[in-house]
């Protein structure tokens, strides 16, 4: 009768622990992943609703939501990010975590593709890793080159090496840190934007004011500065393009859009401005884009988009046009295409005169650009 060999039995036991620790592991983690884009997908919604009323109570429930953001990532993130490879030590137990990929290709995975573009305004560090160059790294996060070197005080000529830590801005553009006497106007000047391009600043989500009338700044707060631009005489930057825009009027084929205000395009569309500004500092007549009914006219609550008007159009499509000084239709009333809705003005979470114009199909708010004619 062979006997039955002991010595095996507690090093088989111990494989079939270890394998069933690293399913659990395993299975937790994905069930965290489904958790977190659940949640993600709540907020966005959340997100995008609080940004379309600009109202009274956004930034609350903004900073709320930004808050319980940080909160969860904290508290679950090193389970959830954590690299997956073991060691090949025996002696060693657990998994051992990845430093070099531990930053910000794990956070994007976990993100739904808008909340990739701007993080919650978050600066992440970037972790410059073998082989990498400043144009890979700006092309990795969707950025200009000149952003990051801005942001990391470098130049054109800067060298980089393997572990140098970077801080990535959520957009292009400048972060500033606010001084005595200072204002949005002189700041965006400061960066290469006129009067009718420092909308940009009070439109990014994530710049705080102490009064969203006045626009008052803090001594030491940080702004960020979208398209702005820091001219120097060894660096070649990019320039702030100003479209001008068609007069206003010309007739396009039914079912499409004409450009409803004559002007300069002070602001396109972006993922936390889903509309077109339009500026003229003399003002003009504010034109229906298509046939329809208006559906709201008017100052019709606290928001930031004043006095404004929706035009349904019955073929899905709704437009608005927002800051309106006046107002020259009501409600109910139908209107062609061409016909004069009311003035460009400055009225609501403005800084100096212009349209704010929105495409919306099914509460979606599309891109102008690709309808006008």
């Amino acid at each position: 009768m062979q006997k039955r060999d002991s010595t095996k039995e507690p090093s088989q036991f111990s494989r079939d622990l270890r394998e069933y620790g690293s399913f659990l592991r395993m299975y937790f983690r994905l069930r965290g992943y489904g958790w977190f884009s659940r949640f993600e997908g709540g907020k966005d919604f959340l997100v995008d609703l609080l940004y379309r009323k600009r109202g009274r109570y956004a930034r609350p429930f903004l900073h709320f939501g930004t808050i319980s953001l940080v909160f969860l990532l904290i508290t679950v993130g090193p389970l959830v990010l954590q690299d997956n490879n073991e060691t090949d030590n025996p002696n060693a137990i657990g998994p051992v975590l990845n430093t070099a990929t531990a930053y910000a290709p794990d956070f994007y995975t976990l993100q739904a593709e808008e909340v990739q573009q701007y993080r919650g305004g978050e600066i992440i560090t970037h972790v410059v890793e073998e082989g990498e160059t400043l144009s890979s790294i700006a092309e990795r996060y969707g950025l200009q080159v000149d952003t990051i070197l801005w942001e990391n005080d470098l130049t054109a000529t800067s060298k980089i090496q393997p572990g140098d830590e970077l801080h990535i801005l959520p957009v292009d553009g400048v972060r500033h840190k606010v001084t005595r006497g200072e204002t949005i106007y002189s700041i965006g000047k400061r960066y290469g934007l006129d009067e009718s391009q420092v909308q940009v600043i009070v439109d990014y989500p994530f710049n705080e004011f102490l009064n969203d009338e006045t626009f008052e700044l803090v001594i030491g707060q940080y702004l960020m500065v979208p398209q702005g631009i820091i001219r120097t005489s060894t660096t070649t930057t990019r320039t702030v393009v100003t479209t001008l825009t068609p007069d206003a009027g010309s007739v396009s084929a039914t079912g499409s859009f004409i450009w409803p205000a004559s002007g300069g395009i002070s602001q396109g569309y972006s993922f936390y401005h889903k509309a077109l500004d339009i500026s003229n500092r003399g003002g003009g007549p504010i034109l229906s884009a298509d046939a329809g009914v208006v559906t709201v006219a008017g100052w019709v609550d606290n928001s930031g988009y004043g006095n404004r008007v929706i035009v349904d159009h019955g073929n899905g499509y709704t437009t608005l046009y927002a800051h309106m000084s006046s107002i020259s239709v009501r409600v109910g009333q139908r209107v062609n295409r061409g016909n004069v809705l009311g003035q460009m003005g400055s009225t609501g979470r403005s800084t100096g005169t212009h349209l704010h114009f929105e495409i919306r199909q099914g509460g979606a708010l599309l891109n102008p650009l690709t309808f006008l004619r």
